[in-house]
């Protein structure tokens, strides 16, 4: 029997993402977020949920434009840390190391050192309640040759961060289970 746990966001896992930005004067900013995920197929789109307090909300509204960088296990550190501290304050790219580098697509920076970056240009924003959801349009998809078979990105070669909502904890995906539409074929009549 299961137990009821009430209204509460225990969603597992959901995406360590790192999302990209510059402020007005063109200053580079980036911070962790997992509120996102995948909304519509074509145009290709994706969510990425935030507060209204954040630098970062106030970066994609004035650009029009944001990253979304999905990093490897070996930056969980520096991902961490994206989302410990504010860009009003501090920059996190002197901080870490880590590289910003314009976008090819839009107005917002990638990280270099994270494998695969989705770069999108806002197309609406939806006031949900503390968060306010951005759906940006996937206007491309960069990617390290490294992380890639038969031209696509793979799990395995990205090794993505992944967060645990109840434990605020990260995590590493797991080993390969089958070929999604292929596995669950011999439940069908």
């Amino acid at each position: 029997m299961k137990k009821s746990l009430g209204a509460e966001i225990f969603v597992l896992p959901t995406p360590a993402w790192v999302v990209g930005s510059y402020d007005g004067e063109g200053k580079a900013n980036a911070m962790t977020i997992a509120w996102g995920g995948v909304c519509c197929s074509k145009p290709p789109c994706i969510t990425v949920s935030l507060r209204q307090a954040t630098y970062t909300y106030e970066c994609i509204l004035e650009r029009q434009a944001f990253t979304v960088n999905i990093p490897s296990e070996a930056h969980v550190a520096q991902v961490d840390y994206f989302g410990m501290v504010s860009g009003r304050n501090v920059d996190k790219f002197a901080a870490t190391g880590l590289t910003a580098v314009k976008a090819g697509s839009v107005d917002a920076p990638s990280i270099e050192e994270f494998p695969l970056v989705l770069e999108c240009a806002l197309l609406h924003t939806i006031e949900i309640g503390l968060h306010t959801q951005f759906i940006g349009e996937i206007k491309d998809v960069r990617a390290d040759e490294a992380v890639l078979v038969d031209g696509v990105p793979v799990m395995d070669r990205v090794l993505p961060v992944l967060y645990g909502t109840g434990a605020k904890s990260y995590f590493k995906s797991g080993p390969y289970l089958g070929k999604a539409f292929s596995i669950g074929r011999g439940f069908m009549k």
